[in-house]
C-alpha cells in the first residue's frame, strides 16, 4: 500500500496529474525486452515475430511483448539473445547518442552495474574498440552482473567489485560515467511492491546524500570534456533535479539538453528549468525514470599512465589461439591461476593499470580452465561474438533437452557425435559445452548459472496471443535473474 507521506510530497509536485499516477500504479506494469545485435541479424529477426512485439520508440533494440512469457524456460533468454529490462531505462540510448565524443574508442565506467541492463545496452552502443567498465560494489551482485555481461557476448569490458573512491584515484581515466545511482524507488513501486513498504521520507534524504557523495567520489576520473549520465528511478526532486543542479554548480559542470521526440510523451524537469527527463507511467510506457546528461568543463588534464604492465601473457599453443576467430588481436592470460582468460590487446594497459587498485571480477574472453597442458572451455567462451565456432563440433539441442542442459543435468548426443568437447546449441546459438565420453556425457554448464526451479516443458509451442510456453500448471516460476 502506498504510504499517505508519498501522496502527499508527490500530489504536491505533479498537481492535477496525481491521481493518474496513482491509477496507473495500481495497474500491471508492461513487459519489455531488448534484443542482442550480436546475436540477431541487422533486421532483429525473428524475434520479433516470435514475440509480438511492438517497438520501444527511444531505442532501436527494445521491444515491448504483449504478455510476459515464461524466461526461465526459453533457452534464448539464458544464451544472451535478449535481455529483460524495464522500457524507460532503455533511454540511455538517446544520453549516449547526444554525447558529442569526438572519438571512435572511448573508456566507460557504469558505476552501479548490477545486474546489467544498462551494461549490456552500453556495450552495444558504445563505437566498435571501446572498453566498458562494469563495476557493482556488493560481491554477490558484482557476480550476477559478471555472468550478464558473459552471455551478452562481448569482449570488449571488465567488471569490477569496488567503491567509488577508488575509481575517483584514476584521474582522467574515463570518457563516460553512467551512474544508475541507488535510490528510494518510487519508480519501481508497481514493479516490486516491497519498495511501497520500504518508502519513507528519511530513506529519500539518506539516497540523496549517498548519491551526492558517489558523484564527488568518482568525478576526478572522468576526462575533462567527458559525459556523466546521472540517473535513478524515483520521482522526487531531493535524489534529482535538486542534486544535478548541486552537483553541476559544485564541479563546475554543463547540464546538456536531449533532443526527444514530442510523442514519446517524456516529461521535462520539475521544479526548476533544467534539462532533464522524466518518464511517468501515466505518460509513457514504462515504469519511473529520471536522466540528466552532464559535460565536465574543466579541470586538470593528463593521460592516464598505461605502460606500466604488470601481466605476463600466457604462451597460448596453436588450438588455444584457434578457439578466436582473430586471436592476433588478443593477449592470453592466466594470472597465476588456472583459469585462462583472452583481453583484446587494444586494452591491456587499462586493465593492468585498473588491476594495481581496483578488484576485478572477470575480463575480456574467459575460455576456461586449464587442466594439465588441455583447456576445459567455458560457456562464457561459447557465448562470446570472438569464439570461432568451428573449433569444437556442434550439436542442436530440442527445446526439451536444452532445458535439461541449462538445469544442468545429463543429455543424450547423437550417436555419431565424436569424443572429447562438444559445443551444444539451440535454434543455432551457442549455450555452452558438455564433455563427450564413451558412454555418457558429462554437462559443463556453469553450476551457479544453472536453473534452480522446477517448471516442465510440455512441447515446444509458442502461443501467439500469449507468448506463453505450455508448462505444468503444477510449477510455478521462481525469481528470475534478470
Amino acid at each position: 500500500m502506498i504510504k499517505q507521506d508519498f501522496i502527499t510530497r508527490t500530489r504536491e509536485l505533479l498537481k492535477d496529474e496525481y491521481d493518474a499516477l496513482e491509477a496507473a500504479l495500481m495497474q500491471q506494469p508492461p513487459v519489455s525486452i531488448r534484443l542482442n545485435p550480436l546475436k540477431t541479424s541487422d533486421a532483429l529477426q525473428p524475434f520479433d515475430d516470435s514475440f509480438q512485439s511492438e517497438n520501444v520508440a527511444w531505442c532501436k533494440a527494445g521491444r515491448y511483448l504483449a504478455a510476459r512469457p515464461s524466461f526461465t524456460l526459453d533457452p534464448l533468454f539464458h544464451a544472451g539473445v535478449y535481455y529483460v529490462q524495464e522500457a524507460a531505462s532503455m533511454f540511455l540510448e538517446q544520453a549516449l547518442s547526444a554525447a558529442d565524443m569526438n572519438r571512435d574508442r572511448i573508456v566507460a565506467l557504469d558505476l552501479c552495474a548490477a545486474p546489467g541492463g544498462k551494461s549490456t545496452h552500453l556495450q552495444t552502443l558504445l563505437p566498435q574498440g571501446s572498453l566498458l567498465v562494469c563495476n557493482e560494489l556488493v560481491r554477490s551482485r558484482s557476480v550476477i552482473l559478471a555472468e550478464n555481461m558473459a552471455k551478452w557476448g562481448g569482449a570488449d569490458n571488465i567488471v569490477t567489485c569496488a567503491e567509488p573512491a577508488l575509481f575517483g584515484e584514476c584521474t582522467n581515466l574515463f570518457d563516460v560515467v553512467l551512474a544508475d545511482l541507488p535510490c528510494s524507488g518510487e519508480g519501481m513501486f508497481r514493479k516490486n511492491p516491497d519498495s511501497c513498504n520500504e518508502w519513507s521520507a528519511d530513506n529519500v534524504n539518506m539516497c540523496a546524500n549517498r548519491q551526492r557523495r558517489i558523484i564527488r567520489d568518482v568525478w576526478n576520473s572522468l576526462k575533462p570534456g567527458g559525459w556523466l549520465i546521472y540517473s535513478t528511478c524515483t520521482y522526487n526532486t531531493a535524489e534529482n533535479e535538486d542534486n544535478v543542479a548541486l552537483l553541476a554548480k559544485e564541479l563546475g559542470a554543463e547540464i546538456v539538453a536531449i533532443p526527444v521526440n514530442r510523442e514519446w510523451n517524456i516529461s521535462g524537469s520539475l521544479g526548476c528549468d533544467m534539462p532533464a527527463y522524466r518518464f511517468f507511467p501515466h505518460r509513457t510506457k514504462g515504469e519511473g525514470f529520471f536522466l540528466a546528461l552532464l559535460r565536465k568543463n574543466s579541470g586538470y588534464y593528463k593521460e592516464s599512465g598505461f605502460k606500466n604492465k604488470v601481466f605476463k601473457p600466457f604462451p597460448a599453443t596453436q588450438k588455444i589461439r584457434g578457439l578466436l576467430g582473430e586471436p592476433e588481436k588478443f593477449v592470453f592470460l592466466n594470472n597465476n591461476s588456472a583459469n585462462l582468460y583472452a583481453v583484446p590487446e587494444r586494452h591491456e594497459g587499462v586493465y593492468s593499470y585498473l588491476s594495481k587498485s581496483i578488484n576485478i571480477v572477470s575480463w575480456g574472453v574467459y575460455l576456461g580452465a586449464l587442466k594439465g597442458a588441455d583447456l576445459i572451455p567455458s560457456a562464457s567462451l561459447a557465448m562470446n561474438a570472438a569464439f570461432r565456432r568451428a573449433s569444437f563440433p556442434s550439436a542442436e539441442l530440442t527445446l526439451e533437452d536444452a532445458i535439461k542442459y541449462l538445469r544442468k543435468e545429463a543429455i543424450e548426443l547423437p550417436a555419431d557425435m565424436p569424443l572429447g568437447h562438444i559445443l551444444v546449441t539451440y535454434k543455432n546459438v551457442p549455450l555452452g559445452f558438455v564433455k563427450n565420453l564413451q558412454n555418457r556425457s558429462n554437462n559443463l554448464y556453469p553450476t551457479e548459472w544453472r536453473i534452480r526451479n522446477k517448471l516442465k516443458v510440455k512441447n515446444e509451442q509458442w502461443t501467439r496471443n500469449n507468448l506463453q510456453l505450455t508448462i505444468d500448471n503444477d510449477f510455478v516460476a521462481t525469481v528470475l535473474r534478470i
